[in-house]
């Protein structure tokens, strides 16, 4: 029996229909799971502040990389971590992104130094991880070749992050707590878990890892001073819960303006977040805290508060008032501010000596600052205002040196940001 022959072309038009049809269709209708999975990894990458060190600012090239992270140690050079296959992350497994992010084992089995929070970001799931991966593949992928270790001898070997890893590294993911609520277990998440509060604000050891006795209590980063933000009076007990909500999702509150880094946790992190996860992490900071013995406010008449009220009431009283009340939302309280009387003064000499801006978000676009002080007041003079500051309208706090000026301004100096 003779052959049929089908030509070629029609029988080539339809297997390509064949093969494509289906394709189109789920293009078409666009599977809803991919983008739930997507839009949950945009929104983890906003928690966790991705972008504060995988991107520079201004770059115009998100997650590509090549900002310096200052160490104790020396500088680290954040990664590439778009999908670019030579340069970025699009060649890596799901499981090496996921040993990476939750437990500080990079792609080659080297381990990563804490400077990328793994030891925070354990806390959060597989999935949720995986899901970050899926929001990162959506970005446009960027070649840029970044050398990360820049460190110097020997803190450029990274074996000795296995002994780090044994003092300070504990895996495993948050475990709610059937004693709270679920906000205050969401809140808890949030800020020990991808949000890494405690990288900033918890006090660190010789070595850089946590101090968990003193949890949140405050430490020393960068010339600046991220202040006790657990219930205690000298952090966040003056704070009321809306207080909180409202600093995290404008910047600012009637007592204070986030400047520094914190300036841009708001603006590329907690201003982008939902009420209820704002809420759940004013629940759970407000909720722990220890009452200490308040120290004695320097006496009235003391020379340096009397030099320093006289400081004062020439240069500052303009914006903060007599009373140093300033003008809610605009002008910070510093009668009222627990960070102008936190232990470490380090964030207030350098505000007077370089001058700070603070953070413009939609809620709060103004984004007033601070003129620099140090071209016009000498050490002695910013210390005895400062001074004065933390030991007036009821406040008390240890006097400031002219010393500590002195050093701050001789740091500051070396500084280009």
């Amino acid at each position: 029996m003779p052959s049929r022959t089908i030509p070629c072309g029609w029988l080539g038009r339809l297997s390509v229909a064949l093969i494509l049809t289906p394709l189109f269709s789920q293009a078409a209708t666009s599977d809803p799971q991919a983008f739930g999975q997507i839009e949950k990894g945009r929104y983890l990458s906003v928690v966790s502040d991705c972008a504060s060190c995988h991107t520079i600012p201004g770059s115009g090239h998100p997650f590509a990389g090549g900002r310096a992270i200052e160490t104790p140690f020396g500088n680290l050079v954040a990664p590439n971590i778009t999908p670019d296959l030579d340069t970025g992350i699009g060649a890596w497994s799901d499981d090496e992104f996921d040993a990476a992010v939750r437990k500080g084992i990079g792609r080659d089995g080297s381990r990563l130094y804490p400077a990328m929070p793994y030891n925070d970001y354990t806390k959060m799931s597989r999935d949720e991880v995986l899901a970050i991966r899926a929001y990162l593949n959506t970005v446009p992928p960027d070649r840029n070749p970044v050398v990360v270790n820049t460190l110097p001898f020997p803190f450029d070997i990274r074996a000795a992050m296995s002994v780090w890893d044994a003092l300070y590294f504990t895996e495993g993911e948050y475990k709610p707590s059937p004693k709270k609520s679920a906000e205050w277990n969401r809140g808890a998440y949030l800020v020990t878990g991808p949000g890494h509060c405690g990288a900033c604000h918890t006090p660190k050891s010789a070595l850089g890892g946590d101090k968990t006795s003193r949890f949140l209590k405050g430490e020393a980063l960068q010339g600046w001073y991220a202040p006790n933000i657990t219930g205690d009076d000298k952090g966040l007990g003056h704070w009321t819960n809306d207080d909180i909500v409202s600093y995290l999702r404008s910047g600012h509150n009637q007592t204070s303006a986030a400047t520094g880094p914190m300036a841009e946790v708001v603006s590329l992190s907690s201003s982008q977040m939902t009420d209820a996860d704002l809420k759940a992490i004013a629940t759970y900071l407000k909720s722990f805290s220890e009452v200490s013995d308040p120290p004695k406010p320097l006496r009235p008449d003391d020379p340096v508060m009397v030099a320093g009220a006289a400081i004062y009431g020439d240069q500052c009283s303009a914006c903060h008032g007599l009373d140093g009340h300033g003008a809610s939302k605009l002008f910070p309280s510093i009668a009222g501010s627990s960070a102008v009387r936190a232990d470490n003064p380090a964030t207030l000499v350098r505000i007077v000596l370089r001058g700070a801006r603070s953070v413009a978000t939609d809620e709060e676009p103004t984004a007033p600052g601070m003129p620099s002080y140090g071209w016009q007041l000498n050490d002695t003079q910013v210390a005895a205002v400062l001074t004065y500051i933390r030991n007036s309208w009821g406040a008390a706090a240890a006097a400031v040196s002219p010393s500590e000026v002195a050093f701050a301004r001789t740091s500051l100096a070396s500084r280009t940001e």
